[in-house]
């Protein structure tokens, strides 16, 4: 069973007590990955462009 929130440290499972580290936050947005997903194809359409 997994530990909840704000309890005692001593009493988490060792296992689980690293994953609390992270934060809520997470480490690249979303929105990042779509733009650079975007930006990618659009240099992939550009240098198909200018090759043929």
């Amino acid at each position: 069973m997994s530990d909840l929130r704000n309890t005692d440290p001593a009493g988490r499972d060792p296992r689980e007590r690293d994953f609390g580290r992270g934060g809520d936050v997470p480490a690249v947005s979303p929105w990042v990955v779509v733009g650079a997903i975007l930006l990618l194809g659009l240099a992939v359409y550009v240098v198909s462009a200018f090759s043929g």
